[in-house]
């Protein structure tokens, strides 16, 4: 066990300071009480950490940060509440995780987004858009599009396509139109 060299100071115009210094180690701490702020730190030979609390603030700086709890914590914010990381950040759940806002939710990447589930549903009140330079929806089994009033598809150009049977049928009227309509194939049955 490193011998330690402890110190206190105590002065009517700087407060307390109690030091505590491990020079084999090439460690110090120190806390300091000056009447408006305490601090704690922790200085080493390549990093150093603080606690620092003030009448209305605490503020932690250090290398590596750690939280940990066997039941639940809780941040609660009267204000704006921000998350940043200068890296990657993962969110990662055990069970069920919920994001909730009673406002709007914005979710945005400048490079790709994904999202993937065993199910996958969106659901919208009232309207819904997906829209995109290029847009696919693709079923690998089987994909239905569905209106319980009507159903548009409009483009300057619009190509229906199968590649074993095509099929078109209406309960009630059926019209094909066109300027130039042409009908062609190698067998043909009308009526």
């Amino acid at each position: 066990m490193a011998k330690l060299v402890c110190t206190v100071e105590m002065s009517k115009d700087a407060g307390i300071s109690i030091k505590v210094e491990n020079a084999d180690d090439g460690i110090t701490q120190t806390i300091t009480m000056d009447g408006t702020t305490l601090t704690l730190t922790v200085a080493g030979k390549e990093n150093t950490s603080t606690f620092t609390q003030k009448a209305d603030s605490i503020a932690i700086k250090c290398k590596d940060f750690t939280l940990d709890a066997d039941n639940t914590i809780t941040c609660t914010s009267k204000k704006a509440t921000k998350h940043q990381s200068d890296d990657a950040m993962t969110l990662q759940s055990a069970k069920d995780l919920t994001l909730d806002s009673s406002a709007k939710l914005a979710a945005s990447a400048t490079s790709d987004l994904t999202l993937a589930g065993a199910n996958v549903k969106a659901t919208a009140q009232s309207a819904a858009s997906v829209k995109g330079l290029t847009a696919e929806v693709a079923g690998t089994q089987s994909l239905t599009l569905k209106g319980t009033a009507q159903v548009n598809l409009s483009g300057a150009q619009v190509s229906i396509k199968a590649d074993a049977q095509l099929g078109a049928e209406s309960s009630g009227i059926a019209t094909l139109g066109g300027s130039l309509t042409t009908i062609k194939g190698t067998l043909i049955n009308a009526g």
